[in-house]
């Protein structure tokens, strides 16, 4: 029977020295570890001998520069697609990440009532969506063969979390989905069969920027 893969691959590392949640603000593209990061994603997959036919990334430059490598590799245009962005934060800009006294501010308090919508930012339910949409897209492209859609933590942690069923109460910075990591759902015949999580980069990790989330 025909399978179909479709990889979600989370970005590689930013160059963000001065720790901004940078969101959707526009410019913020890999650092030196993140072009390692985003070739040896290219390398993974031209090695095993990949089938990859469908290669789409968000709109951000990060994202664009993470598709570049396999883009190459496998003489695939890059589809951008807006709904595989970074979701929407009311904290963009701000340096929470290596301040969270920030949060001590009243003004921030009515954002931070409900951290099962979020209150904060883009309902949960609102990423997934958008995130199922281009999914379904990117299989039924991918018909037989295999795709990667090159988007950002927030809302590939949302889909798969919502696939496997799990509490969106969470601490952010537990999630387990780390930079240039690959969540695989592999379908057959349009029924999702498995959902794998692996880390190719792992040993690019330690020294990598862990305090921005996206």
């Amino acid at each position: 029977m025909s399978r179909t893969t479709v990889h979600l691959l989370r970005h590689g590392e930013v160059h963000n020295p001065d720790r901004v949640l940078y969101g959707r603000i526009p410019g913020y593209g890999l650092s030196e570890r993140g072009h390692q990061m985003a070739q040896r994603i290219a390398d993974t997959f031209t090695v095993r001998g990949a089938d990859l036919v469908h290669l789409v990334a968000s709109p951000l430059q990060r994202a664009q520069e993470t598709a570049a490598p396999l883009a190459a590799a496998f003489d695939l245009p890059v589809r951008t697609d807006e709904r595989v962005i970074e979701a929407e934060n009311y904290f963009e800009g701000s340096t929470v990440g290596k301040n969270p006294a920030e949060l001590l501010n009243p003004a921030h308090w009515a954002k931070l009532v409900n951290p099962l919508r979020p209150s904060w930012g883009e309902p949960y339910a609102e990423q997934a969506e958008r995130m199922f949409a281009a999914i379904r897209d990117a299989r039924t492209a991918a018909d037989g063969h295999e795709a990667v859609i090159v988007s950002h933590q927030l809302p590939i942690w949302v889909a798969r979390s919502t696939i496997l069923g799990k509490s969106m109460l969470h601490d952010p910075r537990r999630r387990r989905l780390t930079l240039a990591s690959l969540t695989t759902l592999t379908f057959e015949r349009g029924t999702l069969l498995a959902v794998d999580y692996t880390e190719p980069c792992a040993d690019l990790l330690p020294d990598a920027t862990t305090a921005v989330l996206p």
